[in-house]
């Protein structure tokens, strides 16, 4: 009895052209993040739960990994990482003695979360990060950098492939700490992750989740009024310090977040703006914490994200303070593919189809698909021989926008304008634009 597949919900698999507008993205994230001397690396898929499990509030959608027999002390030990900061702090310690600090690494790689999957959110999905580690101390102005790098990164997205224009929006721990412990609040972290959730479930959302930590009206209005301030520029220290709540920690995060923003919104003007109710659920965050958004397409939520972290590795001798920040590839592009905002000139990479006389020509027509390949252009051969004109749909419904008719010295047919010109396989080459699928925007 034939099988009926079922899609499994989360675990998005694009077709040819949306793979086409995948690999294009990552082509241009990889370039730009090694223009700017960060190396690549990959880590595994798995890390222990234990690991996993220490790191806020995510432990309810890991996927634990255990094999199909797996009793006693084999079972419930490993799990699939959810983002790729948790394992590179790991391969950090790891590789300690094989680095040089600050290490600067881009990872491109899966990650995985048991969650309900819905419109730019996925149980498995590509992220794209760029770190600057440090060996116990990690200057500031790395803060600044991963920023415009990623900025530099999303704005060629723009200007290269169509991708919506990119928004960040940032904010430093250590103002919403340092302002929450003034207010007496006992545990600023339970408070930093209700107001995490201020745009998910509203101001009464957030109020009642504080109300059930124990804060009384007046705390809650006063962080509520603090993640209500917002600023493209420095202003809003003055914003900040008219609530009347002082403190060491909040004066330094203020700081730290002024020169962000002022040095990042004069390399990219209006491309940032202050945020205090910028949060970040994950408790490794201890600085500054961004979050980037699609202008234009706000339904989506955050695309990027990241932070400083100052103790998330540490190997009892050092500690190696980062900060990085992610780019959520397939939360970005799912949406964008499915609404047809963005797409692939075509969906294979052949330039040219070599037609086939017949079967006993068929060495000849391996010869041209040869010497065309020598010199760079992607071509198929036609898998048999019927007539020209069937060959020629053929490649029409495959995207393919030249045939090739005869041997080396043949002619080639642009089969969207009819045209047809004599050419030499040692010589030809398709125009640019032909030459690999580009990236089309709406």
């Amino acid at each position: 009895m034939a099988q009926r597949v079922k899609p499994l919900s989360g675990f998005p698999e694009f077709l040819p052209g949306g793979r086409v507008v995948e690999q294009r993205v990552l082509d241009v994230l990889r370039a730009t993040f090694e223009l700017h001397g960060f190396a690549g690396i990959q880590t595994r898929a798995v890390e222990p739960v234990e690991q996993l499990s220490r790191k806020g509030e995510i432990t309810k959608e890991v996927y634990v990994v255990r094999r199909l027999h797996a009793a006693g002390s084999d079972a419930d030990e490993l799990g699939l990482h959810f983002d790729l900061t948790v394992p590179f702090a790991r391969y950090v310690l790891e590789n300690t003695g094989h680095l040089e600090f600050p290490f600067r690494r881009y990872q491109m790689q899966p990650a995985w979360r048991g969650e309900r999957p819905q419109e730019g959110r996925y149980r498995e999905f590509w992220q794209a990060d760029i770190d600057i580690v440090g060996r116990d101390t990690l200057a500031l102005h790395h803060d600044t950098e991963v920023v415009l790098v990623m900025l530099e990164a999303l704005g060629r997205l723009h200007t290269e492939l169509g991708v919506p224009p990119a928004l960040m929006r940032a904010n430093n721990r250590k103002l919403a700490q340092g302002f929450y412990t003034a207010l007496g609040v006992a545990d600023p972290l339970a408070a930093i992750q209700a107001v995490d959730k201020l745009d998910k479930v509203g101001q009464d959302g957030v109020r009642a989740m504080l109300s059930g930590q124990g804060l009384s009206d007046g705390q809650t209005g006063k962080i509520l009024s603090l993640a209500s301030i917002s600023a493209p520029d420095a202003s809003f220290v003055g914003d900040v310090l008219a609530l009347g709540v002082r403190s060491d920690l909040m004066d330094e995060g203020l700081d730290e977040l002024a020169q962000l923003v002022t040095k990042v919104g004069t390399r990219f003007p209006g491309g940032i703006v202050a945020d205090l109710k910028i949060a970040r659920g994950l408790d490794y965050y201890t600085g500054s914490v961004f979050e980037v958004e699609l202008v234009g397409m706000a339904g989506i939520g955050t695309v990027s994200a990241g932070g400083r972290y100052d103790s998330l590795a540490s190997d009892g001798r050092s500690t190696y303070p980062g900060v990085g920040i992610s780019f959520g590839v397939t939360r970005t592009l799912a949406p964008l593919l499915s609404k047809d905002a963005l797409r692939a000139s075509r969906p294979v990479p052949s330039a040219v189809l070599v037609a086939v006389d017949d079967e006993a020509t068929r060495d000849a027509a391996d010869d041209v698909a040869q010497a065309l390949r020598a010199r760079g252009v992607a071509c198929e051969v036609s898998p048999n021989a019927p007539a020209y004109g069937k060959q020629i749909r053929f490649a029409e419904r495959r995207g393919i926008p030249f045939v090739w008719f005869g041997g080396k010295q043949g002619q080639v047919k642009d089969i969207r304008s009819g045209d047809q010109v004599d050419a030499d396989a040692a010589k030809w080459l398709p125009p640019q634009e032909d030459a690999r699928p580009r990236v089309l925007g709406a």
